[in-house]
């Protein structure tokens, strides 16, 4: 039954895939009839048809994405929602760039040094509406949604008032020291031209400690069983309050590193005075949802939104203005989040017939009597 649940999760992703493309293709005939056949062909081969370069791209955009869904999805699995993704990634950004800037002391140490600063903020961010969680019985949701916004502010004040940190003209955070950027550990060389670095490694390595926590270690079990009953874990003698807490801070710390690869990647990525929260947040939720909050799918999910962000850029060749790119991509992640109904809604219909075939049986046992 399992095994049948997991390939029912898997085409239910696949099903909000496809019905998110088909959306995509008619609203580029309503937008530019000639060419939409061919602009549809470019939003599933652009970036191989740009080789090395394309392909390299496709993962500098995974990086974050995969690192958010990887933190929405933790936390469903501990049966919590953090929604709070932007917010932890934003205040992960600022601990990032402001070692970027002002630690150019550590050296070659700088980029290491900056990336656990963000993780350290994230956790501290992170477990802030765990604790409402734990010890008030908060909404995580009521919470995380605050702290976004707690988040964005007090960066937009930090960075704005630090002379050292703020480039008056431009409205936005100074460059960082070269020191600070990630390296490129092999893969600018292997995909020359694009943008990507070493941040798609440490992404992917957090992929596989996350899955190993999950689901092979007694401390992923009692995260999960704390999440998603808080009473019958206290009984079961763990500590459901401590566990609320960790899963929060673990996912905050997720998104923090995402703000740290993001703005340490050397592609003159600048945290902006703006009022408007991080996209990257809200995208880890959809990734979460269509990879089913399971760490590998979430790693798959992300490349593919990565990869159709990579190639909505080339749909403009084709005279296709930037909005259309935009929404093609914001109708595939809606249709995204459909995945779980459309998952739920199979499995309930399952569960009825399953119910009548024993229900069937037992009355023939009884006539049988």
């Amino acid at each position: 039954m399992k095994k049948k649940r997991d390939n029912l999760g898997f085409l239910s992703s696949l099903f909000a895939i496809i019905v998110g493309l088909l959306v995509g293709f008619i609203i580029l005939l309503i937008s530019n009839p000639s060419q939409a056949v061919q602009g549809f062909g470019t939003i599933l081969t652009g970036p191989i048809t740009h080789g090395a370069k394309g392909i390299g791209q496709v993962f500098y955009y995974a990086t974050p994405i995969i690192l958010t869904g990887l933190s929405v999805g933790f936390a469903f699995k501990t049966g919590l929602f953090n929604i709070g993704a932007s917010g932890q990634l934003i205040v992960g950004a600022f601990a990032a760039v402001y070692v970027g800037i002002k630690g150019e002391a550590l050296g070659s140490a700088q980029w290491v040094v900056a990336v656990i600063a963000a993780i350290v903020a994230g956790l501290i961010w992170g477990a802030v509406p765990g604790i409402f969680k734990a010890y008030f019985n908060v909404n995580e949701v009521i919470s995380c949604i605050m702290m976004n916004y707690i988040g964005m502010y007090l960066v937009n004040y930090l960075v704005s008032t630090n002379t050292d940190l703020y480039d008056k003209i431009r409205n936005y955070s100074k460059d960082v020291a070269k020191t600070a950027n990630i390296p490129g550990m092999g893969l600018d060389k292997l995909f020359e031209g694009s943008s990507i670095n070493g941040g798609f490694f440490i992404a992917l390595v957090a992929v596989v400690i996350i899955y190993i926590v999950l689901e092979k270690t007694t401390f992923g079990y009692e995260l999960k069983a704390a999440g998603f009953n808080k009473d019958a874990s206290k009984y079961a003698g763990m500590n459901e309050k401590r566990n609320i807490i960790l899963s929060m801070a673990i996912a905050g710390s997720l998104s923090a590193l995402a703000g740290a690869l993001l703005y340490l990647a050397g592609s003159g990525k600048h945290i902006v005075i703006q009022d408007s929260l991080a996209a990257e947040g809200f995208n880890g939720i959809s990734v979460a949802l269509l990879g089913l909050s399971h760490p590998i799918g979430v790693l798959l999910a992300g490349l593919f939104v990565a990869y159709i962000t990579a190639a909505g850029f080339y749909l403009q060749l084709l005279n296709f203005p930037t909005e259309i790119i935009d929404i093609i991509i914001s109708v595939i992640i809606y249709f995204a989040a459909f995945s779980l109904f459309i998952r739920g809604f199979i499995l309930a219909r399952r569960k009825k017939r399953e119910e009548k075939a024993q229900e069937a049986k037992v009355t023939e046992k009884e006539g049988e009597k």
